[in-house]
């Protein structure tokens, strides 16, 4: 494998960095009455040691060519990855302020307009085939970027995921990795009742990739998935096994907290459970 990012922290350090991000989010999204609360908690810890540890990227200079490329395909779980940026200084940390607001680049869906974002995504079961025309032009131009997508489970109902899992394998992109938040609910409930994925393992190994699984939330585990050396040859796939809300005792598990605005009590709350103080951006 490539080297890692450069960003070497130890798990506990990622994790406490994890738990400031989301006080970011939900400060965010009570800030702006609007928001998708319970996806961005699932996925921080992923995002975290993404930009804390994997990806090597350059935050003062966004467009760095040999830059590893990473797409939120779940755009609607913005909140977190904004915050995650903003902390690695891609922009400032007070234009957090704005998120939401009328003018701000910082709207609901990432914006390639903001530094840090390749490209406009949210429109479900986009960001893999963006990811696999990517991994494969690095492959053709000789280039040694790697490109990682972050879906949602929800969205593995969206044909296209699968006509880009079909295309990743037969170009052989071990370049790639798709990381599947896989938190067991969408805005209309359980996957497993609105649109059943099991044996999720087997559909993506049956398209030829690489697959593991992993605790989502466990920082250490993630660390090790993504230290530890993938088969040559095939694109990868993380199950990142999460819990929806996670670090929010009152959203943890619960549909409504697909889209839904923590109350300031919620947010007091919120902060206390995570073992944070406030956020440093206002």
């Amino acid at each position: 494998m490539r080297p890692q990012g450069g960003n070497l922290l130890d798990a506990k350090t990622i994790q406490t960095l994890a738990n400031r991000r989301r006080a970011d989010a939900i400060t965010m999204i009570h800030r702006a009455k609007t928001g998708h609360t319970g996806g961005a908690m699932s996925s921080l810890d992923i995002l975290s040691v993404l930009y804390y540890d994997v990806l090597s990227v350059r935050p003062d200079e966004p467009r760095w060519p040999e830059r590893d490329r990473f797409l939120l395909s779940k755009g609607h779980s913005v909140e977190g990855y904004l915050a995650v940026l903003a902390d690695r200084g891609f922009f400032p940390k007070e234009e957090l302020r704005t998120y939401s607001q009328a003018g701000s680049r910082l709207i609901g869906h990432p914006n390639n307009q903001t530094p840090g974002v390749e490209v406009c995504t949210g429109a479900l079961g986009h960001g893999l085939p963006v990811g696999v025309g990517m991994a494969l032009a690095a492959k053709r131009l000789g280039l040694s970027y790697r490109a990682f997508v972050l879906m949602g489970d929800g969205e593995q109902a969206e044909g296209s995921v699968w006509e880009a899992a079909m295309a990743g394998a037969n170009y052989g992109l071990d370049n790639l990795t798709a990381i599947i938040d896989r938190n067991g609910l969408q805005i209309s409930g359980g996957t497993e009742d609105v649109m059943a994925l099991e044996d999720f393992a087997a559909k993506w190994r049956a398209f030829g990739w690489d697959v593991a699984e992993a605790d989502g939330n466990d920082v250490a585990a993630l660390l090790s998935y993504f230290h530890t050396p993938r088969p040559l040859g095939k694109p990868h796939c993380l199950i990142a096994r999460t819990v929806k809300g996670k670090g929010l005792p009152f959203a943890e598990n619960r549909k409504e907290w697909h889209h839904k605005v923590p109350t300031a009590e919620q947010l007091a709350e919120g902060y206390a459970a995570l073992g944070v103080k406030g956020v440093d951006w206002l």
